[in-house]
């Protein structure tokens, strides 16, 4: 099988995703570069808040418990999830108390540590733009209806404004 400079193999229209070597930067704008995931997986609502909990109480630990207390509206599921991928990624650290129920505790690591300022960037750059974005939602919903088509709607609308639902993947916004 024919490989690639970069380690992944051509196939047939599927994009392969292969690990970067060691120090290697990765290329966004590459179909094939695990960064997109990473940008996915870091770039969650759910990822910021965590990370922003724990960077608050950095050095100590935060038990789960109090990481769910502390994010309202998470699930546990999708907390759990959240942090497996932390930990995973070598952005947090796990410890449990082998306690009846066990006490599981959380930290970041240094790598963790280094993403709480670009993710703080991030939230606030979001809170203070968030009423200009949601003006121009409620605009653009605004101009399509005006114009009796409804079929637009149901393509711009995002999530958090009423009345309206996403469109389906694969979908294109009428504009």
């Amino acid at each position: 099988m024919e490989r690639r400079q970069d380690g992944t193999s051509p196939s047939g229209g599927e994009v392969e995703v292969t690990a970067l070597v060691d120090d290697a930067r990765g290329d966004l704008f590459d179909p094939a570069c695990p960064t997109r995931e990473l940008l996915d997986r870091i770039g969650s609502k759910w990822t910021s808040m965590a990370v922003k909990v724990l960077a608050e109480a950095a050095p100590q630990e935060v038990r789960f418990a109090e990481l769910r207390r502390r994010m309202p509206g998470v699930s546990q599921k999708m907390l759990s999830t959240t942090l497996q991928a932390l930990v995973r990624d070598g952005l947090a650290g796990r410890r449990v108390e082998p306690t009846v129920p066990p006490r599981v505790h959380y930290s970041l690591t240094r790598l963790g540590l280094s993403l709480e300022q670009p993710l703080a960037v991030l939230r606030a750059w979001a809170e203070e733009h968030m009423a200009e974005i949601d003006r121009a939602n409620r605009e653009a919903i605004d101009a399509i209806a005006s114009q009796g088509g409804s079929a637009g709607l149901d393509a711009l609308a995002a999530p958090g404004v009423s009345g309206t639902q996403s469109a389906s993947p694969g979908q294109p916004a009428n504009l």
